[in-house]
This record gives structure tokens, sequence and C-alpha cells, in this order.
């Protein structure tokens, strides 16, 4: 059946205020850094990276460097330094304590610089098999960097490891044992920290110098997985965020709700992308939605043309969408099934493609140098050539397994692994 489609119609800028020493680094900043979930725009696109389109374990890496314990949160990069966050369970404690590490490693060596434990303890509730307790991927603005490890705390440090400020929200309680996984994001001065659980739920907005609350809202949601996308539109910006219930706009100064619409499925996992004027978020557990919204709806927009077009099959559940030159990449559920559409009708390219390699996907697709980069839970990454046809250029295996979304950065991409982190990098 085909699917329902509604249509309505340099390296960085710093800019440096000297009386506080506030610095504020915008995310159209990040062009040639990785500094938080999905990169610059929070589309999984490095436009100026060129990393190698073959490669393994063991060719075309420079370095791969041992990290203890268990992570499924991506790396981040900023200049010459690579951050990824672990949580180490002590064995010998009876009592399952975890500690929970920040590591600070050379990007040119691999070598660790500094590695911190933010925090240390039993986690209240469990986590699914496949998850771990350090699955929100950190975030940098290129002056501190900042770890969230859930229920255990928020920490920011500088890039010498130095503790800034912490903060401790409490206790989440997911569904089902499912395990913790948002991850903060980032935009000038502001760090927006998604709160959703089966307890009371919130969006924070905390100051980056200070972790102050500067402002928090309620939410009417329950359990997600999901990280916010901060846009901008009409010179405002704008935080999206998916909810079982609703996708919500929030005014980024205020917090205020600017516009909202129904649609998504169960325990949503997948982050919005956004592009070309719109904003897409889908979800696939029990159920599928993926849906085009223009921005600058306000209140409820269902039934209005800022719904510029939706689909109800073969959505993303776990693995993010790719959003890349107008084209929008997403699997099936958690499948290796990939689909590409174009982002502005929803009109299909190809659909629910089998590619050998693909099976089961938790990480989400990124695309760098014209080639898109698809990681399966086994460790092989398969690239594609970003066309309206799908072309496979390369499978290529890690030899462990890989639930990270890796991070393409100049001419490297960097794959956390179970075991390691690699970075892959073209040798003479």
């Amino acid at each position: 059946m085909p699917m329902l489609i509604r249509p309505f119609i340099p390296k960085y800028l710093l800019f440096v205020v000297t009386l506080l020493t506030v610095v504020v680094v915008e995310a159209t900043a990040f062009s040639e850094n990785w500094g938080h979930w999905r990169g610059a725009g929070g589309n999984g696109v490095a436009v100026d990276a060129n990393p190698p389109v073959s490669f393994s374990s063991t060719e075309n890496i420079a370095w791969k460097t041992p990290i203890e314990g268990s992570g499924s949160g991506s790396p981040v990069i900023w200049q010459d330094v690579v951050f990824v966050t672990s949580a180490i369970e002590q064995r010998d404690n009876p009592n399952g304590s975890h500690r929970f590490v920040l590591y600070c490693i050379d990007r040119k060596t691999g070598k660790i610089v500094w590695q911190r434990v933010a925090a240390e303890g039993t986690p209240h509730e469990g986590t699914h098999e496949t998850n771990t307790y350090a699955s929100a991927s950190p975030c940098t603005d290129g002056v501190r960097v900042y770890a969230s490890f859930g229920s255990r705390g928020l920490y920011a440090y500088t890039f010498d490891g130095e503790l800034v400020w912490k903060r401790n929200f409490g206790n989440m309680q997911m569904r089902n044992g499912f395990g913790e996984g948002s991850s903060p994001t980032i935009s000038g001065n502001r760090l927006i920290v998604p709160w959703d659980h089966e307890g009371p739920s919130q969006l924070y907005s905390l100051d980056t110098a200070t972790g102050e609350i500067v402002w928090q809202v309620a939410r009417d949601e329950v359990s997600n997985w999901g990280t916010p996308l901060i846009i901008e539109h009409d010179g405002k910006k704008q935080i999206i965020t998916t909810g079982e219930n609703l996708v919500r706009s929030y005014d980024f100064d205020s917090g205020a709700l600017l516009w909202y619409v129904g649609g998504q499925t169960q325990r949503p996992a997948a982050s919005p992308v956004a592009g070309d004027g719109l904003v897409f978020v889908g979800s696939g557990f029990r159920g599928s939605f993926l849906g085009a919204f223009r921005p600058d709806g306000r209140g409820d927009i269902e039934d209005t043309s800022h719904v510029v077009w939706t689909r109800d099959r073969d959505t993303p559940d776990i693995g993010s969408p790719l959003l890349s030159n107008s084209r929008l990449y997403f699997y099936k559920g958690k499948t290796g099934l990939l689909t590409c559409v174009d982002a502005a009708t929803g009109e299909p390219h190809y659909v629910t493609a089998r590619i050998d390699g693909l099976g089961s996907i938790y990480a989400s697709p990124v695309a760098a140098g014209g080639y898109v980069y698809l990681t399966d839970r086994s460790g092989t990454i398969v690239v594609i050539r970003e066309s309206n046809e799908l072309e496979i250029v390369s499978t290529n295996s890690m030899n462990e397994t890989v639930d990270a979304t890796p991070a393409p950065v100049d001419n490297q991409l960097f794959v956390r692994g179970a075991r390691h982190l690699f970075c892959v990098e073209a040798r003479q």
C-alpha cells in the first residue's frame, strides 16, 4: 500500500563579552566541531567533513582507545579534544554501584587527558538490557562541557576537568524499566534539559555559567527518550520537543508554549530535525507517525496549513531521521529498512530498502562528504551515496556493538563502540 501523504499547503565564531567573561557560541559556529547530539544543526549533518568511506576496526584507524564501562551516548568533539561518558559497574560491590565518568580524550593521539567521576552510587531503578546508565550524550560550547547522567545529576566542567557546577533534579521513573536516555542540548548561554518520565515531567532552561534555572515548564507527558531541537524562525529561537501526547514548540527565551500538534505514538525516542522552513518529528513504537510542520503556527495546528504532510507507516523508532540536502532518511522502527523521501513533499525516493548488514538499529544516520553512514548494532557501518537512488558504497565492521551515533568531523569519524572509542581517518 502507498504511504499516506496529506499535502497542505574561520574555525568557529566566538564572541567574548569581557566584563563578566561571558562566552556565547551559537550553534552555527559548530561547523568544524561536533558540539552536541547530532552536530551543529541537530540534523546529523557535518557540512565540511570528509571522513573515509572504507574502514574497519583496524583499517583507516588513527587510534582506538579502550573505554571502561558502558555507554551509548555519542562522543562530542571540540577542536583538539573528544568527550565521552561511561557508567562503570563496581563488580566488587554487591549493591550494583556504578561510577559515572566523563572522559576527555586527546583527538590526535587517543590518549585519555583526564577522567572525572561525576557521581558514584547505585541506580534507583533498572534499565533495559540493551540500554546503559550513560546513554545521554554530553554537549559543549567550547568553554565548558556538560555531562548528564539523568537521575545521577548534571555536571559542568572546564576543559581542564575542573567541576564548575552540578545540579540534580531527582530520580526519574521510566516506563517498563527501559532506563533513561534524553540528552541536554545547548544554544548560546542556555542549556536545555528534558525531563519527561512517569512522574512530574518538566523542561528546564539553565544558565550555562552557573547551572541556575532560568525557567522551567511543566509538561503533560510520560516517558520520553527524544532530545529537544533548537531552531530559529523569524529571528526568534524555538525549542521543539517530542512527546507521546503532543509535539510542542516553546519560546527559547521564556518557555512559553507556541504551538503543538498530536499524532505521536507510544514511547517516543527519535529526535526532531528541521530545515528548509520545516520541522520534522516522528515516532514508530506501537504505531507510525512522521510529520512535517511549519514552525510559524500558534496554538493547536492540527488540520491547518501548518501541517505540510504526514506519513502513517514505516516511521523511525529509536534512530532519529537524518535531514540532508532536502532529503529525509529514516529507518522503519528499529530495523535497518531504510526510507528516503523528499523533505518538502514527503514523496518517496525509495521505501523500506533492505540493506545487507543492517538489521537492528539504535544509532541514527549521519551525513558527511556526500555520503550517509548507517550503523547497525552489530558494529556494521554501511556507507551509501547521498542520492535519490540507493547506492551502496561500502560495508564496514567495527567488530563490536555500536549503539551510539557516530560523529563526523573534518576528515575523521568518531565511533563509540561497546569497548572502544574509534577515530576513523584515512591512513597514508
